[in-house]
């Protein structure tokens, strides 16, 4: 791959993005198709795949598929490779995809991880994004790593549709941070040179409580949302009643933990140094996503007296 002075690549790079029909996937391979970036678009479904003028597009049943990915991935000098469906063999599901991707030839990966990536993460799925890194650094690939924070377009599903946020957060802090934030900066790593070996942490503008959180959609929203914090025990009964098996609800619950913990008080100034822009608020995505709350069913403050 060659770069100019500023940076940008000049040789004809051919990036592969998978989960494109996806929140991160497509929004990624909107912004590479509004540049005219060659691309691949990996997809389990033909008929499902963004509409984008010029980019090919190839199927893959899943990740754990290791030889029709590699056939998706043959030709590809760059992988995109967005984390795959939460289940209990995700792990070994992302490491198929890896092998694959170095089995193709595949020059440079970019995976789209998560803050605090570490082995014993408070978060049990965010171990997840921990082991992924580690096989991708034990391959014969260069890679980069954006890691994002909890989205803050999902922040107001927390609040169910009686304004309540309930979770054992306590008072800690986090700084979720939007998808098309995010999507913007990983714009910016998959099209220029001198990312490759790094890690970026990426954030939104400001850490805020759960209760904070709450205050804010309340008004922005005119809804009442409050936040009340959980015991452990609380938390695990309430969303036992889901039929979840035991590995998605302690996901579900040690997300709050991690939040309690200070995992996620972090802010970090990545989105405004590579995409140039400061990040969304809360209060901007509320105000201009008239649907964000549509599900709290709670009267307007102004009728609660």
């Amino acid at each position: 791959m060659l770069a100019r002075d500023d940076g940008r690549l000049t040789e004809a790079v051919l990036i592969a993005v998978t989960g494109a029909t996806g929140e991160m996937g497509r929004r990624v391979a909107e912004r590479l198709g509004a540049r005219g970036v060659e691309m691949r678009l990996i997809v389990r479904d033909r008929g499902k795949a963004p509409d984008i003028v010029g980019a090919e597009v190839a199927e893959a049943s899943d990740y754990g598929a290791t030889e029709e990915m590699r056939r998706a991935f043959d030709g590809a000098d760059t992988v995109f490779l967005v984390p795959g469906r939460e289940s209990a063999n995700r792990v070994e599901q992302h490491k198929s995809a890896v092998d694959a991707a170095v089995a193709a030839g595949v020059e440079r990966i970019v995976y789209l991880s998560f803050v605090d990536a570490r082995a014993d993460t408070t978060f049990t799925l965010g171990r997840h994004h921990w082991a992924t890194e580690e096989h991708i650094r034990s391959a014969d690939v260069a890679y980069t790593f954006p890691r994002m924070q909890l989205y803050l377009d999902f922040i107001p599903t927390f609040a169910g549709p009686d304004g309540v946020i309930a979770g054992p957060a306590d008072d800690g802090r986090l700084a979720p941070v939007l998808r098309d934030d995010i999507a913007d900066v990983v714009e910016v790593v998959l099209t220029e040179e001198g990312h490759e070996g790094r890690a970026y942490d990426i954030t939104g503008a400001e850490a805020f409580t759960l209760a904070e959180a709450a205050e804010r959609m309340s008004r922005a929203s005119g809804k009442r949302i409050v936040f009340r914090d959980e015991t452990l025990e609380e938390a695990y009964a309430a969303r036992s009643v889901y039929g979840a098996p035991d590995w998605e609800v302690e996901g579900w619950v040690t997300s709050y933990l991690a939040i309690a913990a200070g995992d996620l008080d972090l802010v970090t100034t990545t989105v405004r140094d590579l995409a140039g822009h400061d990040p969304g608020t809360l209060e901007e995505y509320i105000s201009t996503t008239p649907d964000a709350l549509a599900h709290v069913t709670v009267p307007a403050r102004s009728r609660l007296g």
